[in-house]
């Protein structure tokens, strides 16, 4: 690709239930780290990557979310209304795909940030991008640069960056909630509740998964308690000097 593309998906609708008590009174993508909203922190990192549109999908307190974001300039937000119905990942970008036009996407997952070492994360996506060989391409974290992950890896990467599931494998890599895919992979979807997982497996089926590593430090916030270490790893890698 010689482009970074256009328009994105943030995956902003979950009901945070793990975050509980926080998320008694506000959803989770509004919960601040290092005084950003986790929101935001997905957003900004759409912005410098030159993204003009991002479709966020809203479910739990949907007015919270809209108050916030009406304030932003870039990239342009328009909401996916799911207030009737949790439609999970891929139902949610299936139900937006009108608004995400036919070339190919961003997804990012609002609960997750990333404080990238040197070449932005999504522009090094983009440059690895390949339609003709790939139908989803992810961003993968090593469980070294991770902060506040409690489960195994979930993808090994061969030699040509195509990827199988690495079944918890130490020598595998953890999907980091950022990727790029193209909208022909939801040809035929269904219109309900579904989860990405299951394209993640057709693509690899077909050989047309593909990973990259990031380069700096993942975070995920899965728990309350998952809060001051991304505090402080967040405090932690912009403080630092190169």
């Amino acid at each position: 690709m010689t482009a970074n593309p256009n328009t994105a998906m943030v995956l902003a609708a979950g009901l945070g239930k793990r975050m509980r008590p926080i998320t008694d009174t506000m959803p989770k993508p509004l919960v601040k780290i290092a005084g950003k909203t986790l929101l935001d922190w997905s957003l900004d990192s759409l912005a410098r990557a030159n993204v003009k549109k991002a479709i966020v999908n809203v479910h739990y307190f949907p007015e919270q979310v809209v108050a916030h974001i009406a304030a932003r300039r870039a990239p342009q937000v328009v909401i996916s209304d799911e207030s009737e119905i949790l439609l999970e990942s891929a139902g949610g970008i299936v139900k937006a795909l009108p608004k995400l036009g036919k070339e190919p996407f961003y997804v990012i997952n609002a609960d997750t940030f990333w404080i990238d070492n040197g070449a932005s994360s999504l522009d090094r996506l983009a440059l690895a991008w390949d339609a003709s060989t790939m139908d989803i391409l992810l961003m993968l974290a090593d469980l070294q640069s991770a902060t506040g992950h409690s489960g195994g890896t979930d993808f090994l990467v061969g030699l040509d960056g195509a990827l199988r599931r690495s079944k918890g494998d130490p020598e595998g890599l953890i999907y980091a909630g950022a990727a790029i895919i193209h909208p022909r992979v939801f040809k035929d979807a269904p219109t309900g509740p579904h989860s990405l997982n299951a394209y993640f497996d057709t693509a690899i089926a077909a050989g047309r998964l593909f990973g990259m590593k990031m380069h700096g430090r993942w975070i995920t916030v899965g728990t309350p308690d998952a809060i001051p270490l991304a505090e402080a790893a967040a405090a932690g890698v912009l403080t630092e000097t190169p």
